[in-house]
């Protein structure tokens, strides 16, 4: 993989700045395609340092309710697997620089085909992949054609992932690692810190890679705890949750919707950047 990667010299000018990373994750096309484009294109400006963007898909396991229902949201919205590459473009069109990551689930890429997907999504500006379901013994199905491509692969790890696993986890891993601070699905727990710390170090001794540390991250308090503990704090049912909570009773966007979320990652942003190192 290229030195010149967005994600790389994302990480290394955070890095020279003395702070960590902020992570935001939405849903592409929740609520709905116009909406989630025009979300997309003002995380930046609010402060996010790196994007997840969600690849609908109608059964996502490791999901809470929050996530799970933004996927639906998406799909009846009309929103597809082509569409959240043409989303990706559409921002690249304006953006060079934040590194997208597209976060899910293999069916849907599968069906799409791999070897069209992974020329797609290199083509659209994609840099790199978070699939929740391919563990380290399937990587010739995704994983390598991906890296082939340029396109990083960031795996999870998970407070179950011990020594003897995590050198598995961690083969053709690339850009970062994804820790998942707690067990269970997204969205229903409070990420303990001191906890954070200890997995962090230890995840330092097998890598030198980046660690973001994601799942129950919800207030600009507990995103600044969390950057200062890893490289990277990871933001996705809290900003989701503030999306639904300007949807109308029918599920449609109610003016101001962006300006409101945005206004959210913004405060995110602010708590992490007060963290900068001396």
């Amino acid at each position: 993989m290229s030195a010149e990667s967005r994600i790389e010299r994302r990480f290394a000018a955070l890095k020279a700045e003395g702070r960590g990373a902020l992570v935001t994750f939405v849903t592409a096309g929740d609520p709905d395609p116009e909406t989630a484009l025009e979300l997309v294109k003002g995380l930046p400006g609010a402060g996010a340092d790196l994007i997840e963007l969600g690849m609908p898909f109608s059964d996502p396991m490791a999901e809470g309710p929050p996530i799970q229902a933004s996927s639906l949201r998406a799909l009846k919205a009309g929103m597809t697997l082509a569409k959240t590459l043409e989303t990706v473009r559409a921002f690249r069109a304006g953006d060079a620089d934040t590194p997208i990551i597209l976060m899910g689930y293999y069916n849907p890429i599968y069906s799409y085909g791999v070897e069209r997907f992974v020329t797609d999504a290199k083509d659209a500006g994609v840099d790199g992949l978070i699939m929740v379901d391919l563990p380290p013994e399937e990587d010739e199905e995704l994983c390598l054609p991906a890296l082939k491509a340029g396109i990083h692969w960031v795996r999870l790890a998970t407070p179950t992932t011990d020594d003897a696993r995590l050198p598995v986890v961690l083969r053709n891993t690339s850009g970062f690692v994804y820790y998942v601070s707690i067990m269970g699905i997204t969205g229903t727990k409070a990420v303990p810190v001191d906890h954070v710390r200890e997995a962090v170090a230890r995840l330092r001794r097998h890598t030198e890679l980046p660690i973001a540390v994601g799942f129950g991250i919800r207030t600009p308090e507990a995103a600044a705890a969390i950057s200062q503990a890893a490289d990277a704090a990871v933001v996705g049912s809290a900003i989701v949750d503030a999306i639904k909570a300007e949807l109308d009773a029918d599920g449609k966007a109610r003016p101001g919707l962006v300006a409101k979320v945005l206004a959210f990652v913004e405060s995110l942003a602010d708590g992490v950047r007060g963290n900068r190192a001396a």
